[in-house]
């Protein structure tokens, strides 16, 4: 029964793969991943602020109160 669709799944699995290709090779060509590449290091930079710590905890300052409950417990 498979042998009967081989060639279906054949087509597809050559066209999924042009596809991807054509995908990779058209981030490559436009700077996508440099573009993400910084992007990342930006919201790293941030999220390791002390700006962005302080505005976690102003948000949930519930965060560590059940660490702490467990510890005294």
């Amino acid at each position: 029964m498979a042998i009967k669709f081989l060639d279906w799944y054949l087509k597809i699995a050559i066209g999924s793969a042009i596809i991807g290709g054509s995908m990779e090779l058209f981030m490559i060509k436009t700077g996508f991943y440099d573009k993400v590449t910084v992007l990342e290091s930006e919201k790293r930079a941030w999220e390791n602020s002390p700006e962005a710590q302080a505005m976690r905890e102003a948000l949930n300052p519930w965060r560590n109160h059940d660490a702490e409950e467990r510890k005294s417990s």
